[in-house]
């Protein structure tokens, strides 16, 4: 998609989110089931589902996706996907080649119950952006800005924000 498509496509949706600030607002969701080995389930988004299973480090058969897989990739995929836009936005799409790799270190014997000194989850996570081309100082600033302030992965994983959680059972 050239630079003025993607404008063309977004400012008609930006006019309306000014306009209407309450259209602006989305709820997206996910939803997990359970099948019949407890160690995978399938996670329906709405418009795809993606198997899941305990990572081969805590007892998964590793044939699938854990659900560390799934966050570095929502990431890897959310940065992509917003450098390519800011990119686009600031003409320079066809001039770049834009490469994101995330790692995320963790001790799974947190997830485990092994050591309650562990933490459970990530205790670092790296995420490499690769440019290739020619552009200014002045635009790969922007660039990098831009990527990490719009990021709804990244702005998540680095907020303070809090998870509210609700059990049911019956």
């Amino acid at each position: 998609m050239a630079q003025d498509d993607l404008r063309a496509v977004q400012e008609p949706i930006k006019k309306r989110y000014q306009e209407e600030p309450e259209q602006a607002r989305v709820t997206l969701r996910a939803t997990g089931d359970e099948q019949d080995d407890a160690r995978a389930c399938s996670v329906d988004i709405g418009r795809a589902i993606y198997e899941a299973e305990l990572h081969e480090g805590t007892g998964g058969p590793g044939t699938a996706a854990c659900s560390g897989d799934l966050l570095l990739g929502a990431l890897a995929a959310c940065s992509q996907l917003t450098a390519q836009a800011v990119a686009e936005n600031f003409g320079v799409a066809d001039d770049v080649t834009i490469e994101v790799d995330v790692e995320g270190d963790l001790d799974l014997r947190g997830t485990l119950g092994l050591d309650d000194d562990v933490p459970v989850g990530f205790e670092d996570l790296r995420l490499t952006v690769s440019v290739e081309g020619d552009i200014d100082e002045r635009t790969k600033e922007g660039l990098q800005k831009y990527t990490e302030q719009y990021c709804v992965v990244y702005q998540t994983l680095v907020s303070d924000g809090d998870v509210e959680t609700e059990w049911s059972f019956s």
